[in-house]
């Protein structure tokens, strides 16, 4: 990694207005960046070069004019996770079966980040349609962990983790519907975030399983992680699911964290979250984690969720039962790909034969089953009472206990490319302790905390009240700043395959 990619986007900031290099010097060395591990990490679908610098230079005239006057994302280059629809930028989900597209129009995040002068220098790799937890599902190839090119870097937003982790970008947005952002951050030792449901827009986010879904950041640090999640947040008009909740100054919550650590703060610990069959290396490096949050001046209180462990069998109802009905808008006639046929139907059957992989036909006929005429109520809607309970757990921890949970992300730091893939049940354990937070509508954010014997990365999760991210910045810049988490000085002790 060269100096330039080694920022912090608070240093790109000082340095772009200092003069001391200019947004297309700066874009370019990531882009270089990209080309130089692309071929190996596999991150990037598309690489938006020519888009990428005509925005630089119309970053560089607007700081020539009033530096000052320029908002905080100026000249910073993101990657997009390639599930976000981007105007004029090829969108495909991963999948054949949107090869090709042109979106006409810009998700909201996305644009967003733009009109705080973000600089989109490509489209990220993931599981088709965010289907996994592995980023193996994809039809263009794995992406592959640069702590370790043999293993997976995590689901389904590995592309953006990867980005950040190897320094193709310093930002990069993902979606995470159960764990897509969380998990990744932890496999591949970045910061990550989901936002609250409703927190940020799903305007142009292609959906998977719509209450479930929610669009988040990715960063090397929490401090730059707060600059990108401000400028996404917020009430959209599109989308009738985002909250007209006011969006604080992230940034206050950054200098608290900074500057009071965590005096006062209760900081729940759920015994379900620490279970027979994790790694033993997660456990201990959580458990030291939550150590420190004491010494930090947090007060540590046990807490209790109860239905923990029906988590995952009522995620993976209600998660393809979404899946099932919003894909079926894929049959070969509006857009996308269309397989030639004697007739309507056949066309139907050999467009979505073909353009779907094997893990979205998987939860496609899951969901349409337990949809279905007599299952309904036996497996959807029980699925939807369980998830009632599971929010009411929340609620009550957080009401008679504590302000904050720290728990892990992952029950295992990164596994072999290939390990799990003959097992759909062992994937989908992957997300043990994530997707509840995604079922309670939560806002939930990793932390590298520390590596397992083999120089892995291990996350710390957070995870708040509704509306709450500012405390779990806070909580996440008090143990950043004391853990000092160097991804780059990890990475040289860690592992000579690092593409660092």
């Amino acid at each position: 990694m060269n100096e330039l990619t080694s920022l912090s986007v608070a240093e790109m900031r000082r340095g772009l207005l200092s003069k001391q290099f200019s947004c297309a010097e700066l874009v370019d060395a990531h882009l270089m960046r990209i080309e130089e591990t692309n071929e190996v990490l596999n991150s990037f679908i598309t690489i938006a070069s020519d888009s990428a610098r005509k925005a630089a230079a119309q970053a560089d005239e607007a700081i020539l004019r009033d530096a000052d006057a320029t908002p905080p994302l100026t000249g910073i280059p993101v990657a997009v996770k390639d599930m976000l629809v981007t105007k004029d930028i090829e969108t495909t989900c991963a999948s054949q079966m949107l090869k090709g597209f042109i979106p006409p129009y810009q998700c909201t995040a996305v644009a967003r980040m733009c009109k705080q002068g973000g600089i989109i220098v490509g489209k990220t790799n993931l599981d088709e349609f965010a289907m996994g937890a592995s980023n193996e599902n994809s039809s263009f190839g794995p992406v592959r962990n640069p702590w370790d090119t043999k293993r997976v870097p995590g689901g389904s937003s590995g592309g953006s983790a990867v980005a950040v982790s190897a320094g193709q970008a310093p930002l990069a947005l993902g979606t995470d519907t159960g764990g897509s952002i969380r998990q990744p951050a932890s496999l591949t030792g970045v910061v990550g975030m989901k936002p609250t449901y409703g927190r940020v827009s799903r305007f142009g986010a292609v959906a998977f399983a719509s209450s479930l879904d929610q669009i988040g950041p990715f960063a090397r640090s929490v401090e730059d992680l707060a600059f990108l999640l401000q400028a996404i947040s917020g009430k959209d008009e599109n989308d009738s699911t985002s909250v007209s909740e006011p969006v604080p100054s992230f940034s206050e919550a950054i200098e608290k964290g900074s500057n009071d650590g965590l005096k006062g703060v209760r900081v729940g610990v759920p015994k379900e979250y620490f279970i027979e069959g994790m790694d033993s290396a997660v456990e201990e490096a959580v458990r030291k984690s939550l150590s420190e949050l004491e010494e930090m001046g947090a007060t540590l209180v046990e807490v209790s969720l109860p239905h923990t462990e029906l988590a995952i069998p009522t995620y993976y109802i209600l998660n393809p039962a979404e899946a099932s009905s919003n894909l079926a808008r894929y049959d070969g006639v509006r857009y996308g790909l269309r397989e030639p046929a004697k007739n309507l139907r056949e066309m139907y059957a050999k467009t979505r034969a073909k353009g779907f992989g094997p893990e979205v036909k998987r939860r496609i006929m899951i969901g349409t089953y337990v949809l279905s005429a007599g299952y309904y109520d036996a497996y959807y809607l029980k699925a939807q009472q369980i998830r009632t309970l599971i929010i009411n757990d929340f609620k009550a921890a957080f009401a008679n206990d504590c302000d904050v949970i720290a728990a892990p992300v992952s029950p295992s730091t990164a596994f072999a490319i290939g390990e799990k893939t003959d097992s759909p049940l062992q994937m989908y354990l992957a997300d043990v302790f994530t997707c509840p937070i995604n079922l309670a509508g939560l806002p939930g954010m990793s932390v590298p905390c520390g590596q397992d014997s083999n120089g892995l990365p291990i996350g710390l999760q957070f995870i708040g009240k509704p509306f709450d991210e500012a405390s779990l910045l806070r909580c996440g810049q008090a143990y950043f700043k004391q853990s000092n988490f160097d991804i780059r000085a990890m990475a040289k002790k860690s592992s000579s395959e690092f593409a660092i």
